[in-house]
């Protein structure tokens, strides 16, 4: 029974990752390095900052727990930094293939990374016991994810350039597939940060954090981390493009709008790091499927952006043999989280 709450909490926070790009919609005269910097704020800084804080038990500061891992928070911020890279490349994924195509491409590669590096690293063999039960998951999580790919293949083959534009304004698929994949092998330090900040942890629950939010000042120091890449890249362009107009020289009306989808496209976007660590709680330490929970969220997130990108109309005008091969990668991907439980 514990599993399932775990797997449903982290789906809630997965279906909201997922939701994410659908306000950025909504951002009005702002250049793209403009409202990711700023939903960046809120995703990286803002909304972590405020999940940090229910890990702090009474009587102990944020600051005491960040400092008690034994040097984990550099560690942590140096994968975050990397991620960050990741990040940045996962926008501009979005921009060049779309929610649905843009989104299964990056995270199949990071799910696929960032679940067995940890593994190799922590001494797991990967060929017998619960490492080949790990091994077999991930592997057929990335035939879901190469399926999903193959119909987007087939999307571009079928869609005039007309309607490329009309799903995906700046639709461009060799350059959106290289930069797609360079953002999940680099996303893939998430999941490294996470790791190297398991002192922080463990100092956390010796305090007296209820491990529920035990892992939470963990993501606030890899998305700092994350935010200082993004933050370097996004000013750097809003200097190029002359853009930095865009913070002040908007009316005051599109200025709040533009704030209010920031700031929720943040929160949505932070859901899924919020729930994945809500949800690992009530998994068993040590389990194939507390090993595949990274693995788990990364599925999800291609499930429900590719249900996205359908309501969205990115697959509007392909043939329905197009969206065929894409629901049969949906549903391997599904079977692929059921595996853990299977043995």
């Amino acid at each position: 029974m514990n599993t399932l709450i775990g797997l449903l909490i982290i789906a809630v926070g997965s279906l909201g990752q997922s939701s994410s790009y659908v306000p950025i919609k909504k951002v009005k005269n702002w250049a793209w390095e403009s409202f990711w910097l700023v939903q960046g704020i809120f995703a990286w800084l803002v909304f972590p900052y405020l999940g940090a804080l229910l890990a702090v038990p009474e009587g102990h500061t944020l600051g005491e727990i960040i400092a008690s891992g034994d040097g984990a928070a550099w560690k942590a911020l140096f994968f975050g930094v990397l991620w960050g890279v990741g990040g940045l490349t996962f926008g501009l994924s979005m921009r060049y293939l779309g929610v649905a195509l843009g989104q299964s491409i990056a995270l199949g590669t990071c799910s696929a990374f960032g679940t067995l590096i940890p593994a190799m690293l922590a001494g797991t063999n990967l060929f017998e016991g619960k490492g080949l039960i790990l091994l077999i998951s991930v592997s057929v999580a990335i035939a879901g994810i190469a399926v999903i790919g193959f119909a987007g293949s087939l999307r571009a083959q079928n869609m005039t350039d007309a309607q490329k534009k009309a799903a995906v304004k700046d639709f461009a698929l060799g350059k959106g597939l290289l930069v797609a994949l360079l953002a999940g092998v680099m996303s893939a330090c998430f999941s490294l940060g996470i790791e190297a900040a398991a002192p922080i942890r463990e100092a956390a629950i010796a305090m007296g954090t209820e491990a529920l939010y035990a892992g939470l000042p963990a993501i606030l120091i890899i998305t700092v981390g994350g935010f200082m890449t993004n933050a370097v890249y996004c000013l750097f362009q809003n200097v190029k493009n002359k853009t930095l107009k865009d913070y002040f020289g908007v009316p005051a009306n599109v200025f709040i709008n533009n704030i209010l989808f920031t700031a929720l496209a943040g929160i949505l976007w932070y859901s899924q790091f919020f729930g994945l660590e809500l949800g690992k709680s009530f998994l068993t330490p040590g389990t194939v499927m507390m090993a595949f929970s990274w693995s788990i969220l990364m599925s999800l997130n291609i499930t429900f952006s590719n249900v996205w990108g359908i309501i969205l109309k990115e697959w509007k005008g392909v043939k329905p043999a197009t969206i065929g091969v894409l629901v049969l990668g949906m549903g391997i991907l599904i079977f692929s989280l059921i595996i853990p439980n299977l043995f």
